[in-house]
């Protein structure tokens, strides 16, 4: 695939990617919003530094490696994405709190519409800003979103250098286990 060039990727800010989703997954992952590589190509954690799809696979969500072009492939294992805010910039700093805070209602919609088992927020600054929940940590939360379990994973960028791929893979891994035992009640 041709690389975009700089007037491509200017271009692509603003623009949205279309979320992953179907009724009852066993989770749907919610990145932080898209890049503009990402939105660039309209396709989910798309920009080829970012972690996500080789996260998904070591943790055991798929059974081989997905490239985001495939990324339809997650739903037939019962997995979706979206994101808090859709609009895609160049770094996820350029997101406000308040469209932070607007994307977590948006993501509760979507959440009470389509009635996932368990919702993972990747990036615990994000989480914590739309949430308002300042000492929020990785992994399971206390708070639900009606039945719904929440959980907090890095955010998969390769930005991101205080979790090593190894890292990642061990905590999409709990999560895998994790969701595998959930039942409503």
């Amino acid at each position: 695939m041709k690389r975009p060039t700089k007037e491509e990727l200017m271009a692509a800010k603003g623009e949205r990617v279309k979320d992953v989703i179907a009724m009852d997954l066993k989770c749907l992952f919610c990145g932080i919003n898209p890049g503009q590589y990402t939105a660039w190509i309209g396709h989910h954690f798309g920009r080829p530094g970012n972690r996500f799809w080789r996260a998904v696979y070591k943790g055991g969500f798929t059974p081989r490696l997905l490239t985001p072009f495939e990324e339809i492939e997650l739903l037939k294992y019962g997995y979706g994405i979206t994101n808090l805010v859709q609009r895609a910039t160049l770094t996820a700093s350029e997101v406000s709190r308040e469209e932070l805070e607007k994307g977590k209602d948006n993501l509760v919609k979507k959440i009470s519409k389509y009635l996932p088992k368990a919702v993972a927020v990747l990036g615990v600054t994000a989480y914590r800003n739309a949430f308002g929940q300042k000492s929020a940590t990785i992994g399971l939360q206390k708070e639900k979103i009606e039945q719904t379990r929440v959980w907090v994973l890095p955010n998969p960028s390769g930005l991101n250098a205080h979790y090593t791929p190894a890292d990642l893979a061990e905590l999409f891994s709990q999560l895998k286990k994790e969701t595998e035992m959930i039942e409503f009640k």
